[in-house]
């Protein structure tokens, strides 16, 4: 077969991932606050683009069958027009001896004139607007007006540590190390860098170290500076005076305590079951996290970016939620402007601005367009859940609304993620309603993982401290309602939930029994 060279034409069809297509799938990814912040960096980037601060009622025509509505309701206005007292137009046009006469009070006792007896009895009064606020009267501009100023500051674990730190120790060594241990305090109030470190980054004597972390673990909040769980509890327990040697061994025994192995814990403690009971009501009593109350980083609501609300006919109604959509304008007026006097790399400059805030504004049109039309899907799967409850949540997969919507699974992906619903039901993550299915034992519809989770969840609920349900308990239970699963898989959805094992549960029954 001899070798030769072709000249061949090929047509075929590819996918080209433009700039403009990377980024128009980032925005569909995107939460609401970081897709906030994204336009706001494109409208500071962007000459053309504006924000439109229109008021969403401002276009919202009312139907044909309520113009006599809004007739009525200006005759209504109209009425109380014509009834309303003269003085409410005219009042800023009073003068301030009619109002005194009016209230027959002399506004010369109400607002004197402070610099009147420096003047003379004959001094002639400023006038005075009555309708001014109190900071007018006063002579305080705006400027120097700071409503911040009226706010109470938040006060960190760091600056209580610090405030207590220089009225404690009066050494300036001494107080540059407590410092340097009051940065490595986490959230919790905890200890969390190493001693040794510390000592090694300030050239200081390990004991010294260790002099200054006793001295701060004795500030409040009480337990704070700990190194572990154990000392953060023994350092409340010695300030209360309730720390004793069985004290102190139950302390390095918790795990005990976790698992509620009580008769290990009596034969440590050397104590009988009511002195081990009034010893854990102390323990319990005590605050694990001392440090939680302060500096703690603020916790931003979960904003929903689709709304589902009962319909009058029984359906639903699906809302994307405007308040989480940025708006944006492009400013062709002053393109045309800008662009009619502009020559050679400014007009190809403003044809780029003009390019990307085109694409900006289809991109988000586009955006909008497909959350709505997945979140529509998932309410249309989930129509059971949003009526009757968790227990009702049906198995759904990407590939069911992708090709119910006609998408791709994994524009689907991009959009369920970190966009939430708020239904009757609560607020959840678009993802919460995709859950693996779980054969029916009696060849029925599949069941939801997360319906399964829920029913384990509610069994355990249910028991009672002379009945605890096993695992092989919960397997045989479910099996009987029709959902075959295998007794590992209980064991992970339980893990999951949080929930002890049966042993750990029947103990912590029995010990609040004894309580």
């Amino acid at each position: 077969m001899a070798l030769s060279q072709k000249l061949l034409l090929r047509q075929s069809q590819s996918l080209v991932m433009t700039p403009q297509l990377m980024q128009a799938i980032k925005l569909l990814q995107l939460s609401n606050l970081d897709l906030v912040a994204y336009v706001d960096a494109e409208l500071e980037r962007n000459p053309l683009l504006e924000r439109d601060e229109r008021d969403d009622t401002a276009g919202i025509a009312l139907p044909a069958e309520g113009a006599s509505d809004a007739a009525e309701d200006r005759d209504v206005a109209g009425d109380l027009a014509e009834e309303r007292p003269d003085w409410l137009e005219t009042r800023l046009e009073v003068s301030p001896d009619a109002i005194a006469e009016r209230l027959d009070t002399d506004l010369a006792n109400v607002f004197p004139d402070d610099h009147g007896a420096a003047a003379g009895e004959g001094a002639a009064m400023p006038p005075v607007d009555p309708w001014a606020m109190p900071s007018d009267r006063h002579a305080v501009s705006s400027d120097d007006y700071n409503l911040e100023a009226f706010v109470a500051e938040e006060k960190s674990l760091a600056g209580l540590l610090g405030d207590q730190l220089g009225l404690a120790v009066t050494d300036p060594v001494l107080r540059l190390i407590g410092q340097a241990l009051i940065d490595e305090v986490d959230e919790a109030g905890y200890m969390r860098g190493s001693l040794d470190a510390v000592a090694a980054r300030l050239g200081a004597p390990l004991a010294r170290v260790e002099h200054v972390l006793g001295i701060l673990q004795g500030f409040e909040p009480t337990g704070v500076c700990a190194r572990d769980l154990a000392d953060c509890l023994a350092i409340q327990l010695r300030e209360r005076g309730r720390y004793d040697p069985a004290m102190a061994t139950l302390l390095a025994h918790l795990d005990l305590v976790a698992r509620r192995d009580m008769a290990a814990l009596k034969r440590l403690c050397g104590v009988d079951d009511e002195d081990l009971a009034e010893m854990l009501r102390e323990i319990r009593a005590l605050n694990p996290r001392p440090g939680s109350a302060f500096g703690s980083v603020p916790i931003h609501p979960v904003v929903p970016d689709v709304v589902v609300r009962a319909a009058p006919d029984g359906s639903w109604r699906i809302e994307l939620n405007t308040d989480t959509l940025p708006r944006v304008l492009v400013n062709q007026s002053y393109y045309s402007n800008v662009a009619r006097q502009s020559k050679g790399e400014d007009r190809t400059y403003l044809s780029e601005c003009l390019q990307t805030a085109n694409w900006l504004v289809k991109s988000l049109d586009q955006r909008a367009k497909t959350i709505l039309k997945v979140a529509t899907e998932i309410v249309r799967q989930q129509d059971a859940f949003l009526a009757h409850g968790v227990a009702h949540l049906r198995p759904l997969n990407l590939k069911t609304v992708a090709e119910a919507i006609s998408m791709h699974e994994s524009t689907v992906s991009r959009v369920t993620s970190n966009k939430y619903m708020a239904t009757p039901r609560g607020v959840f993550e678009l993802k919460y309603f995709f859950t693996a299915s779980i054969a029916s034992s009696e060849g029925g519809e599949a069941h939801s993982a997360e319906a399964v989770r829920h029913r384990i969840k509610a069994l355990i609920d249910a028991e009672t401290p002379q009945d605890v349900l096993s695992d092989d308990t919960l397997v045989k239970m479910l099996r009987d309602s029709g959902i075959d699963i295998a007794r590992r898989t209980v064991a992970k959805y339980r893990e999951a939930l949080r929930i002890p094992s049966s042993v750990q549960r029947r103990r912590e029954k029995q010990a609040l029994l004894a309580t």
